[in-house]
């Protein structure tokens, strides 16, 4: 087999063979589980038309060859272009189906939040919190509310500063304590202009908030997502697909993780024909981790 017979195998096909089935596709693209690692939302993104993959939890893609490379790569084998033709020789050419044996993370027994009550915040504690932070109550206010949760493992009520989802659930953190109550998803803030030409993406709300506070309170022009996790990467699509951005300015940390999701938002990026131009933020804040590090250096807290 040479490279231009592999990269004319369909990639979902290569997948099938190793035992992967999508968990959602249409005639443009599909979605997958990663065959590089154990995880249980699918990450694995397929250009059906184009025929190329990306990984979102590895921020790494190509064709089929370099899929071959990777998941030889992901087995400890040989994994040289060379390598990669043979495998897929192999692969494509047998009627023995390929299935990855790997040892599944062990699960543990997560907390299950539901919502007692929410109000404004009045808890001294929360208060301070955002004080620390360098975020004026005022701020915090309008875009945040203090949420009662019960862990409903332990039957223990914890209250946290909260903000909505997507997904009609909220967002929780206060010192020491992150959460959600109903599925983990993003957040979508409109802004300030009908059909904005822009969208900002931050990674957490405290982000978001402290280049707010940096703008002396006024909120964005454009359209603005908090991923709550960079895994959601992947819940941002259909905000992005058919929406007419022109731009989007991404805040990720300054780190590897967020340089991953970098280069995942570049990808998404070049999949939506009309979201031109990627503008990485990282130099407003660099040298500090994130946002709200360098905010927070800027007032000397």
């Amino acid at each position: 087999m040479n490279i231009e017979q592999a990269k004319a195998i369909p990639i979902s096909e290569i997948l099938n063979r190793v035992g992967l089935k999508p968990t959602r596709c249409n005639n443009q693209e599909s979605w997958f589980l990663s065959p590089l690692r154990a995880e249980k939302t699918a990450s694995f993104h397929v250009h059906n038309e184009k025929n190329l993959w990306f990984d979102f939890g590895e921020a790494i893609g190509g064709d089929t060859v370099r899929l071959a490379q990777a998941i030889l790569q992901s087995q400890c084998q040989a994994n040289s272009v060379s390598d990669a033709l043979k495998w897929l020789d192999r692969l494509i050419g047998s009627n023995v189906v390929f299935v990855k044996f790997e040892k599944q993370p062990e699960i543990k027994k997560q907390p299950v939040y539901s919502l007692d009550y929410v109000s404004p915040i009045t808890r001294p504690q929360l208060i301070h919190y955002l004080h620390r932070r360098g975020i004026p109550l005022s701020l915090g206010q309008h875009y945040l509310k203090q949420a009662c949760v019960l862990n409903t493992n332990t039957g223990r009520l914890i209250t946290a500063l909260a903000w909505d989802t997507e997904n009609g659930g909220l967002e929780l953190t206060k010192p020491g304590f992150k959460a959600s109550v109903g599925a983990k998803t993003i957040s979508f803030i409109r802004g300030q202009k009908s059909k904005p030409p822009g969208i900002h993406i931050f990674e957490g709300m405290m982000d978001y908030l402290s280049a707010i506070t940096q703008l002396e309170g006024r909120p964005f022009q454009d359209d603005t997502i908090i991923l709550n996790s960079v895994s959601n990467m992947t819940q941002i699509l259909p905000y992005l697909y058919q929406y007419g951005y022109s731009v989007g300015y991404t805040w990720m940390d300054n780190d590897e993780a967020g340089r991953k999701a970098q280069n995942a938002l570049t990808h998404i990026f070049k999949q939506e024909h009309s979201l031109m131009v990627h503008t990485p933020m990282n130099e407003v804040y660099r040298p500090f981790k994130d946002v709200n590090a360098w905010h927070m250096q800027k007032l000397g807290l």
